[in-house]
């Protein structure tokens, strides 16, 4: 098994929906962002209005897409799904929004990556419930003004300081999603396993939850591995020795570090502690600066392994001991 099991962004869809929440009530952690969510969300049928735009931010893989999905349900509101890159032209939007009725949801997942000028469209859509469609070009060029249906736009996105100051303002709800605690995830695992009807044994679903990097997309596919691994292995029981078993196979240690987040480590320690560029990182391990920055760095920085400085990344005392040079003085975290 390929430890690009842990980092992949190629997952199954079809797995993916399989095992989201459909209601708030199935959806562990993320407390404080679903308490706020209620409240609003019953402030609005209660006055028979659609929400306001909401923007949900956080890495990858912690329950955007489908908090979003359950908005929609407990509004009752049809939603229309799509992502930044798709929508190319301002012409791509405007079919879209011709096609929102009164109340519906429209998402866009990675937001960020919307050009300015689908962006700039999106301004009078958002506040005015109104686009100018131009028609033909040149002499005979003309503007039609379309009047729009009120609708809340829900964004999500894993880099919010790259949207603009104008378009982040006009999101009237700001929530930003965390990484998971270990007995969240476990319950999350329980849930995901009672749904792919497999055995899954207390101190299995402990040791998978502890080493998941707090992220509830790479639980659920740890959990998916050791199921195989259960299967074959074992007697369809994912115990502990299954998920060591499994977690092994995928280059996973006992620190949730893996393949990939011990080559950077080891790159910075042969570059003496540090600093080194992003790009330099990413060319060194084959990878892309996007996938380093949002999937590998944010476990990394938070577990007091790296460091990020206005000159680039550098190896932390406890990277240091990662890599196992015990020859040298640990890098300052400058």
């Amino acid at each position: 098994m390929s430890s690009d099991a842990l980092t992949t962004q190629a997952t199954d869809p079809a797995f993916e929906n399989r095992l989201r929440p459909k209601r708030f009530e199935d959806f562990p952690g993320q407390k404080k962002t679903l308490e706020n969510l209620r409240v609003y969300i019953a402030a609005a049928r209660g006055r028979s209005e659609p929400l306001d735009h909401i923007l949900l931010s956080g890495p990858p893989g912690l329950g955007k897409t489908t908090l979003a999905g359950i908005i929609a349900s407990e509004m009752g509101a049809e939603s229309h799904v799509t992502s930044g890159p798709a929508l190319e032209r301002p012409a791509d939007l405007a079919g879209l929004l011709t096609s929102l009725g009164e109340g519906h949801i429209l998402f866009i997942d990675e937001i960020h990556r919307l050009s300015t000028q689908v962006e700039e469209y999106l301004y009078s859509a958002m506040e005015d419930w109104a686009i100018d469609i131009v028609m033909d070009s040149g002499l005979y060029a003309k503007s039609i003004h379309l009047s729009i249906p009120r609708f809340t736009l829900i964004g999500a996105t894993t880099r919010d300081g790259l949207l603009s100051a104008p378009f982040r303002a006009r999101f009237g709800i700001l929530e930003r999603l965390d990484f998971y605690q270990p007995v969240e995830l476990a319950a999350i695992l329980r849930r995901s396993a009672g749904i792919l009807k497999v055995e899954l044994a207390p101190d299995g679903a402990e040791e998978l939850a502890s080493r998941c990097r707090g992220t509830p997309r790479v639980a659920n596919r740890f959990l998916s591995r050791a199921r195989d691994v259960a299967q074959v292995n074992g007697n369809g029981k994912v115990d502990l020795a299954v998920a060591n078993e499994t977690l092994r196979m995928l280059g996973v240690d006992k620190k949730g570090l893996s393949e990939m987040d011990r080559r950077l480590l080891d790159i910075l320690a042969r570059h003496d502690g540090g600093p080194v560029g992003l790009k330099t990182m990413a060319v060194s391990v084959g990878e892309t600066e996007d996938t380093l920055e949002n999937i590998h760095e944010p476990f990394l920085i938070r577990q007091g392994y790296l460091v990020k400085t206005p000159s680039g990344r550098k190896l932390a005392p406890l990277g240091w001991e990662v890599v196992g040079d015990r020859t040298r003085k640990p890098a300052s975290p400058g």
